[in-house]
């Protein structure tokens, strides 16, 4: 299947002026797609409507170890919740081809201002909808593969951010088919900190996030260290120019029993 995904992938890039048909079939179950490698994902990676801008961070954001790790394969529908500029998206959009779909949704916390962004990501990419609404209900027309947070899920645990996490969690849950993955980046906080620098530092301690997300029925289905950063000493906020961008982040998956 992957073979075929990258035949995919290479004719949307040959024709990214022409929108795809989509042909309605049914993606593979997920608890049973095979293991991708980084190297499944390079024509995704080298799509020419990437900007330049997103292109110069892939050396830290590590794109083909993180699809590779999400699992991304051809035919799946996948939502990128608060995608922003759309760095992720717009690998998803290739890596998953015309017969997948990437939803983008927008919390209405943040709608006024990320809703251009997404729409310009569903005019770039004939596969991506925007979707937008509240984070507690968080829905979709079809069933999904994988839901995707990057580097936002501690700013849903701020209190300012007015969000029931337990009721969103239960939301990605119901939204997953059975086996569907829920993969969540974030910043490392320091050990003990939980969840109390989530909106100082914009950190959340790894331990906290999966204890909220494994009380929502997920199964925890392993991590990756591929954007670790054993230098990042967690004092610092991550926009603090000394350490922005090179965070210590952790990367973990879990799975929807069934």
């Amino acid at each position: 299947m992957l073979k075929s995904s990258l035949l995919i992938v290479a004719s949307a890039i040959a024709l990214s002026a022409c929108a795809p048909t989509m042909s309605g079939e049914t993606p593979a179950d997920p608890a049973e797609r095979p293991s991708a490698t980084v190297n499944d994902y390079a024509l995704a990676i080298a799509d020419p409507l990437r900007p330049a801008s997103e292109v110069e961070r892939d050396p830290l954001r590590k794109p083909a170890e993180m699809l590779a790790f999400a699992q991304i394969d051809g035919g799946e529908r996948i939502a990128d919740v608060r995608p922003e500029e759309g760095y992720f998206s717009r690998l998803f959009a290739r890596a998953v081809g015309p017969e997948g779909r990437v939803y983008a949704f927008v919390p209405n916390q943040t709608a006024s201002r990320e809703n251009g962004y997404a729409d310009t990501l569903a005019t770039d990419y004939p596969n991506v909808t925007r979707v937008t609404g509240a984070l507690e209900d968080l829905t979709f027309p079809e069933p999904l593969d994988v839901v995707f947070m990057g580097q936002e899920y501690h700013d849903f645990v701020i209190d300012r951010f007015n969000v029931d996490v337990a009721r969103m969690n239960a939301a990605v849950f119901a939204a997953l088919k059975p086996g569907g993955l829920y993969v969540i980046l974030d910043h490392q906080a320091a050990p003990g900190a939980g969840t109390s620098v989530v909106g100082t530092l914009h950190r959340i301690e790894g331990s906290a996030l999966r204890a909220q997300v494994e009380a929502a029925g997920f199964i925890f289905d392993g991590e990756t260290e591929v954007v670790r950063n054993p230098a990042d000493d967690h004092t610092l906020s991550v926009f603090d120019e000394a350490i922005r961008g090179r965070t210590d982040q952790f990367v973990y998956r879990f799975r929807k029993p069934g």
